[in-house]
C-alpha cells in the first residue's frame, strides 16, 4: 500500500503508483470526501474532454446547429418560468 508524509505545511506527495493508476497530471484538481472521524476519499475532481469520448452511443441522427442553438434557448426558457 502506498504512503505518504505529511509536511508542516500541510502539503503531500502523492506517490507516482497512486498518480499513474488515477491518470493524473500535474494540475489536475482533487477532490477529498469525508468519511468518518480519520478517513477521506481523494479523486480527481476534472475529467478531461478526450477521457469522456465513446461513453454516449452515437445519436440516431445528426443534429444542426441551429436545432442545439434552439433546444439551448428552449431550456434556458423553462428554466426561467420555473424560476430556476
Amino acid at each position: 500500500m502506498p504512503t505518504a508524509t505529511l509536511t508542516s505545511k500541510g502539503q503531500t506527495t502523492i506517490p507516482k503508483e497512486v498518480r499513474d493508476r488515477l491518470k493524473l497530471k500535474p494540475g489536475d484538481r482533487l477532490e477529498f470526501i469525508l468519511q468518518g472521524d480519520r478517513q477521506a476519499l481523494m479523486v480527481p475532481a476534472s475529467v478531461r474532454a478526450a477521457e469522456l469520448r465513446g461513453i454516449l452511443p452515437r445519436p440516431r441522427k445528426r443534429v444542426g446547429l441551429a436545432a442545439m442553438e434552439r433546444a439551448i434557448r428552449e431550456g434556458a426558457a423553462a428554466r426561467e418560468r420555473r424560476g430556476r
